[in-house]
């Protein structure tokens, strides 16, 4: 906006300049023609006539030669036109003895050009601009003689021209260094006035680079220049007002995700001993030595699965919660190529009908963390894909550096990713993910339809725990599906003590190790 309005305000000043020197030198130029004329209207043609009558005069020659050049400026033109043909034509010399006459105007060496303008002069007493060849620019006036022939009277424009090119140099060095100072000044005055809005623009930024998803948001403070009596005033108040209600929106949200996270944790931890005294009543019936009908052997099957099932949902619950609620990992060096190996040979097990496959540099990848939670997120997404694909699907587990398009089979890539990242992706080539959840795909308790249906009963909490933990390690996760194609990439930062918060300790592991999404 500054520029624009600089670059406005100085093409309105050179439009004005180019007006002004236009409308000077027209007014100049047509003054002093105005000027010549009078001159030549003053001479009624004097100088011409002496042409044609000095020539007549016997025993003078110095006299015919010259004409009567007494009272004509330097430079004067003359010529007698009788019949359309130039018969006399002079030039007063600078100086009077040398002054030039010729009979038919042979000594001045008139051009047919030159000899048609001047017989095409209308004896009106008008003056009218010509170029003569070797004399230059003139304004000439035509009169009609005493015996109807037409006298021509010329004066050279050198003079006039030559004031009107130093009107032009002053104008276009006066306009060059208003135009200069106008800029330099204008700069100044539209800078200090666009200060305020720069602030305004200034917090905005600050804004746009807060975390506003999630947790306790420290908005900045306000603008201070609220002056409603300008534009930018309006816009600064109109600003610190909706920063206020944006402000006011967040603390509201926090409150209610803090409740809700109290809430859950408390849930958990009430939910967990009655939990395991069902398991554990359940066990012990199945364990009566006596007979038990068929029907009570199905309910305690029932009851023992889904308090197995319930007591993974609130293990993860409580994993959640103590995510959101920040608590530290740990920051050991974790091989991962070993927890690949681990987490795909457990897959494998677990689907013999799939096709497992590895992408793995030749060196170690070893990253800083918490191997446990590692596993279990690399558990979960191996789990996902075979649950959710059909049988014959083939699944790549690659880690190394970050290739943003890897491709099954592709050939290993070395341990160290650029930029200090290091990637771990999970590919498969199952039915895909449908399209209107690939955006909300670690959103809690979301589950798909028909292409991934939930047929194992899983919680709907797995890959809300994956994004949780790779975000408590400082990297991030995507997922991108098409049909034939689901790729989960996960980057996480390369060794070092800074990648991780310190915490001693890590969470306590569920039971299960892993709970798939369903």
């Amino acid at each position: 906006m500054r520029g624009r309005l600089i670059a406005g305000l100085l093409v309105l000043l050179a439009c004005a300049c180019a007006a002004v020197g236009v409308a000077s030198f027209l007014a100049l130029d047509r003054s002093l023609l105005a000027g010549v004329d009078h001159q030549l209207a003053q001479s009624k043609g004097r100088y011409a006539a002496s042409l044609e009558h000095a020539a007549t005069q016997p025993g003078d020659d110095r006299y015919a030669a010259r004409g009567d050049t007494r009272a004509q400026a330097a430079g004067t033109f003359g010529a007698r036109v009788l019949n359309g043909t130039v018969t006399h034509a002079g030039v007063v010399s600078p100086r009077r003895d040398l002054d030039d006459v010729s009979a038919a105007g042979s000594a001045l060496s008139l051009s047919p050009r030159d000899r048609a303008t001047l017989a095409a002069l209308p004896a009106d007493g008008h003056g009218h601009s010509a170029r003569l060849s070797w004399l230059g620019d003139y304004r000439l006036m035509a009169v009609p003689g005493a015996d109807g022939d037409t006298l021509v009277t010329g004066l050279p424009l050198v003079e006039a021209e030559g004031i009107v090119h130093r009107l032009q140099v002053v104008e276009g060095v006066v306009f060059a260094v208003a135009l200069l100072v106008t800029g330099v000044a204008g700069a100044m005055w539209v800078g200090a006035a666009l200060r305020p809005l720069r602030r305004v623009a200034a917090t905005a930024r600050g804004v746009t680079e807060l975390p506003l998803a999630d947790g306790e948001v420290a908005l900045p403070d306000g603008v201070p220049y609220t002056d409603l009596r300008t534009e930018v005033g309006q816009v600064g108040a109109a600003f610190n007002r909706m920063l206020e209600h944006v402000g006011d929106a967040l603390a509201r949200r926090h409150a209610g995700e803090q409740r809700l996270r109290t809430f859950a944790a408390d849930a958990g931890h009430e939910l967990r001993t009655p939990l395991a005294a069902i398991r554990g009543h359940a066990e012990l019936a199945r364990r009566h030595p006596g007979p038990v009908p068929p029907e009570v052997g199905r309910a305690l099957d029932r009851i023992q699965a889904e308090s197995v099932r319930m007591g993974r949902l609130v293990e993860d619950m409580l994993l959640l919660a103590r995510l959101d609620a920040g608590r530290p990992l740990r920051r050991d060096e974790v091989d991962l190529t070993r927890l690949v190996l681990d987490a795909t040979g457990d897959a494998r097990v677990s689907g013999p009908d799939h096709r497992w496959r590895l992408d793995l540099p030749e060196e170690p990848v070893m990253i800083r963390g918490d191997a446990d939670r590692l596993h279990q997120v690399l558990a979960n997404l191996l789990d996902n894909a075979r649950r959710h694909t059909p049988a014959g699907t083939t699944v790549l587990v690659r880690a190394g550096a970050p290739a943003r398009e890897p491709v099954t089979g592709a050939p290993a890539h070395g341990p160290a990713g650029p930029a200090g990242l290091t990637e771990l992706s999970v590919i498969d080539d199952g039915p895909g993910i449908p399209e209107e959840l690939v955006g909300e795909i670690f959103e809690r308790f979301v589950r798909a339809d028909q292409g991934r249906s939930r047929a194992s009963g899983g919680t709907g909490l797995g890959l809300a725990i994956v994004r949780a933990v790779v975000a408590a390690h400082g990297g991030s996760v995507e997922a991108e599906s098409r049909p034939g194609r689901t790729v989960f990439r996960i980057l996480l930062p390369t060794p070092g003590p800074e990648a991780l918060p310190a915490g001693p300790e890590a969470f306590p592991t569920s039971g299960t190790g892993h709970v798939p999404h369903p």
